[in-house]
């Protein structure tokens, strides 16, 4: 859901400075010790999930989850339509256009540019991919961030905490989710960002996740993070629809996005980084079909 002037609204949707901080090693998911990066303590980083991206200057965007393969490489994930240059209704990965890889990324207010360096849509186009359900679906991208920035990274969610880990099991109807979204249509009101809802159904073969919270994604959150109520990463917010459910949104599967860039990025161990900070669920104050990308 980006916000290039509602560029990726679809015709039913709705309409700190960089700190100076001492790096520490974090272990993530999976990491081996000689391939660590030194993440930043989470009160003091500014490149986290969560924060806006700002892809080729236009389109804006919400960061997910950060991502780290076998070489120490740090990645931040964000939608893949984030920088797709088609229609707002131009919702198939499999035949939707895209800014090519090495398209630089704003990250935040950190003064950092990353390049986009995975891109679901491109990579499913260059497969040939014919998974119908991977074609709507996939919707994943990655931003690398420059070796001299990764001391600026931190992967705890705000608000919540976490991830603890991947979800890669169904969800039953009714299930809590959390999300963290940061859509410049809110002014900058830290209170409206952090959302809490429930998963409506699994649709798609598993490949995405009907969702709806209060409030719910607007243009701008494209791409959030997802958790479950253990603190797991599943989903990244790709769409919002009026119909059948209004203000419902739709949750791409981290898992299943996450396993296809695997086999098909070129990118080494490529992996989900935990949180450094404890997963607590709190509370989060509720504030006041044809789908599309936001």
């Amino acid at each position: 859901m980006s916000s290039n002037p509602f560029r990726r609204v679809a015709i039913s949707a709705l309409v700190t400075a960089a700190a100076a901080t001492a790096a520490i090693a974090i272990p993530t998911s999976g990491a081996n010790a000689g391939t660590t990066p030194a993440f930043a303590a989470a009160d003091v980083s500014t490149i986290h999930p969560g924060i806006q991206t700002v892809t080729a200057e236009t389109a804006t965007c919400t960061s997910n989850f950060v991502f780290t393969d076998s070489l120490g490489n740090t990645y931040l994930g964000q939608a893949a339509h984030c920088s797709g240059t088609g229609t707002a209704n131009e919702t198939d990965g499999c035949q939707s256009e895209s800014l090519p890889l090495g398209t630089p990324v704003a990250l935040g207010e950190s003064g950092v540019t990353g390049k986009l360096v995975y891109n679901s849509w491109l990579a499913m186009q260059k497969a040939g991919e014919t998974d119908p359900n991977a074609c709507a679906f996939n919707d994943f991208a990655l931003i690398s961030i420059p070796k001299g920035a990764v001391s600026q990274v931190n992967p705890s969610i705000p608000v919540f905490g976490g991830p603890v880990g991947l979800r890669t099991t169904p969800f039953g109807s009714g299930e809590a989710v959390l999300s963290y979204g940061n859509s410049p249509l809110r002014g900058g009101v830290a209170q409206l960002s952090p959302k809490q809802g429930f998963v409506v159904a699994d649709e798609g073969e598993g490949w995405t996740h009907t969702i709806f919270t209060a409030t719910p994604g607007v243009p701008g959150d494209s791409g959030s993070g997802f958790l479950d109520s253990d603190g797991n990463a599943f989903g990244i917010l790709s769409t919002l629809a009026l119909a059948p459910i209004p203000g419902s949104n739709g949750v791409s599967d981290l898992a299943k996005a996450l396993s296809y860039a695997q086999s098909h990025s070129g990118i080494k161990g490529l992996r989900l980084a935990n949180g450094t900070e404890a997963f607590v669920p709190g509370a989060v104050p509720a504030l006041g079909g044809i789908t599309g990308r936001l």
